[in-house]
């Protein structure tokens, strides 16, 4: 019983808890969270008590684990539209309760990670909602985010990366051409990145660096700090430091609001360079993170590197895109049908034919006896559904038609059709082209934040 117990209890922490999907990049509560968030959508701010009572429809869990998870999600950036006190990534100061906070989607959000019609859906815990499998994202979400989760037995830690350099590589993979891919954390620094062999697990890793001014001989100013450091604990490992006599400084001075900035004040006759050295050797001036790529592939636990990720999100999005097409394009060419219909049958004052008809039966007959010579214009066969719909055609805009404006409108649905059926011949360049449209919409907001360099290890001993 305790080994079929441990092994469910083990499946389901990493299934629904702990690891991101690849498809879309989303642990099971942030999907949800989303889609609740959908289900509110108005364009208008949400109190973020309001997203969480309702994406409880969905998670069988505490509210308190949901309100983190979407304060997390909005202190990445990329999907949320925040309003109110969100917390402090530099700080480690926490959000405002829920009920103070409000939230919605970014214009972002809306064009990459929804698209209804081909969204596969299965029911919510209860049975009482639908919510989706993955979310259709149409971009390599996953390592713009990153995501880190401890589950049974595996761990997953995928660092962040930059929002122009993702779609420079999908545009590169899609081409063909060799890319390669570093990150890039919110939090700035300077890294060395020698030996992040593609986020390899066991063997890839980064080392941060704050970023340390000298403003003069007696001052040093920390201006940005490593990921996953917030400055009170870089302020407690210096002063830790300092205690044990490992670093010499007279005082600190914290002024961190929007920005980093921290006053490391030196006494007399130190040397600021060396300082700035024993910071990085002996306190969290200075980190090496090592990734753990984990994702879920298939329902199944699968450690990855993280170009494969790239190129599986990339692959992703070009046929989410191809779907999309194949959607539009039916439904073009059932537009041109009852257009074209609808031309045919007011034109031709089908309409007049049926006054005598005196079963329903009679009328449809009759419609449909009449069209039969115009049978060979349309593109599919004249079905039972299109000889009721010209019967709902209503009088006033019988009156009104307009033989220019129809031909107008049906020439445009040929225009459509016709680049829609050119975009799905050429679904490669297509897809290029949606990278790029979103990198011109966008990747203005996204610069690089951390500086990539090349630093040797300081010698503690020496220091």
């Amino acid at each position: 019983m305790y080994a079929d117990y441990f092994l469910d209890y083990a499946s389901y922490v990493i299934l629904e808890r702990a690891v991101p999907k690849i498809n879309d990049g989303f642990k099971p509560v942030q999907r949800r969270i989303l889609h609740a968030m959908d289900r509110l959508d108005d364009g208008r701010y949400n109190k973020v008590a309001n997203i969480v009572g309702d994406t409880m429809k969905f998670h069988p869990h505490g509210d308190r684990s949901i309100a983190d998870a979407l304060v997390g999600l909005g202190q990445k950036g990329l999907l949320i539209d925040t309003q109110g006190n969100w917390g402090n990534i530099l700080t480690g100061d926490p959000a405002a309760a829920s009920r103070y906070i409000e939230a919605r989607f970014t214009s972002f959000a809306r064009d990459v990670v929804f698209s209804p019609k081909v969204t596969e859906w299965q029911l919510s815990y209860d049975g009482r909602n639908k919510e989706p499998v993955s979310l259709p994202v149409k971009f390599p979400l996953l390592l713009a985010q990153g995501a880190e989760g401890i589950a049974v037995g595996l761990s997953s830690k995928i660092l962040p990366h930059n929002f122009n350099e993702l779609i420079e590589a999908s545009i590169a993979y899609l081409r063909g051409q060799p890319f390669q891919l570093l990150p890039d954390f919110p939090t700035g620094g300077v890294m060395d990145a020698t030996n992040y062999r593609d986020g390899e697990r066991g063997t890839g890793r980064v080392r941060i660096r704050a970023r340390i001014l000298t403003e003069s001989k007696k001052l040093l100013r920390i201006t940005e700090i490593p990921f996953g450091v917030t400055t009170e604990i870089l302020i407690d490992s210096i002063v830790s430091a300092a205690e044990k006599g490992k670093i010499k400084i007279a005082r600190i001075e914290d002024n961190t609001a929007q920005h980093v900035d921290i006053l490391v004040h030196l006494p007399a006759g130190a040397d600021p360079e060396q300082t700035r050295k024993a910071l990085f050797a002996f306190s969290a001036c200075e980190v090496s993170i090592s990734p753990n790529a984990c994702v879920i592939v298939e329902e199944k636990p699968r450690f990855m590197c993280v170009s494969d990720i790239l190129r599986y999100n990339t692959d992703s999005t070009k046929e989410i895109l191809r779907q999309e097409q194949e959607i539009r394009l039916k439904e073009l060419n059932e537009a041109w049908h009852q257009a074209s219909l609808e031309k045919i049958f007011i034109e031709n004052r089908i309409y007049l034919s049926i006054e005598d008809s005196e079963t329903w039966e009679e009328v449809l007959g009759t419609i449909d006896r009449e069209l039969q010579p115009f049978a060979s214009r349309l593109r599919a066969p004249i079905t039972r559904d299109d000889l009721v719909r010209l019967t709902e055609i209503k009088i006033k805009r019988i009156s009104k038609f307009d033989a220019f404006k129809a031909d107008q409108h049906i020439r445009q649905l040929e225009e459509d059709i016709e680049q829609t059926q050119k975009n799905l011949n050429q679904l490669t360049k297509f897809t290029i082209r949606w990278f790029e449209a979103l990198r011109k919409k966008y990747g203005a907001a996204y610069p690089r934040k951390t500086e990539i360099s090349s630093f040797g290890s300081v010698n503690r001993a020496q220091v």
